[in-house]
């Protein structure tokens, strides 16, 4: 299921560009030197696939607890619902229960020190910029993170974020490149791929927790992402 991860990841840039594409149009890069601006243009990567990893840790660790009970299963069943829940209900219907109220105080935070990084164009600030940035809600990021609970090991959680940060990358790198690259017409219609290929994950993932049987896709033998039967000797 890791190979789901970088798929949504290139997929869903499209969104990040709406969303993020500002802010990667702004990165404080070296516009005179093209080696030293590609080197920065990583260096902001570099932060993004840094947060990516440390929340992939935590829900991986967060999965690894349901494993250790048991209900890798129904674990698995559930993540995919939820994949597919959060790409069909409308918007409107989360906004209304402003889910990110709670830590809203937090958000603000990190945006008002992302604001203040653009000032400097050192390494450290491209770096704290993609890091900063990394942590902003996303809807995108949210249904990556169901995928990271789903591998039930805080190390593949880490695996899995990344490989998402790292299908995005192509299409953000571009954008710094050439702002207007594709036209919101071509992003419009591409974008309205993305629930597709959410729920398709989803119900990847919902496959697997159903045990049908089926080699590499539903196995019998429920055991998701490690050895059911491990050798002790």
């Amino acid at each position: 299921m890791l190979y789901s991860a970088f798929i949504f990841g290139l997929i869903s840039s499209f969104h990040c560009i709406g969303m993020c594409g500002p802010i990667a149009m702004m990165l404080p890069v070296d516009r005179t030197n093209q080696t030293k601006k590609a080197i920065q243009i990583i260096t902001y990567h570099l932060g993004r696939l840094t947060a990516y990893g440390t929340i992939g840790f935590v829900f991986g660790l967060l999965g690894k607890g349901f494993l250790l009970a048991g209900l890798q299963q129904n674990l698995s069943i559930f993540i995919g619902v939820a994949m597919i829940s959060i790409v069909l209900i409308p918007d409107k219907i989360f906004a209304k229960y402003n889910f990110s109220k709670p830590v809203f105080k937090l958000i603000s935070k990190i945006k008002t020190a992302l604001g203040s990084q653009f000032r400097n164009k050192s390494f450290k600030s491209l770096f704290t910029i993609g890091l900063l940035n990394g942590f902003l809600p996303c809807g995108m990021v949210y249904v990556a993170l169901f995928g990271a609970i789903a591998m039930q090991s805080e190390s593949l959680g880490v695996l899995y974020m990344i490989l998402f940060g790292l299908g995005t990358v192509p299409l953000m790198s571009s954008v710094v490149y050439i702002n207007s690259f594709i036209t919101l017409p071509i992003r419009n219609r591409i974008q309205k791929t993305i629930p597709y290929v959410a729920v398709a994950i989803g119900c990847l993932f919902i496959l697997r927790g159903l045990g049908l049987g089926i080699p590499y896709i539903s196995p019998s033998n429920m055991s998701l992402f490690i050895q059911a039967d491990p050798n002790c000797h």
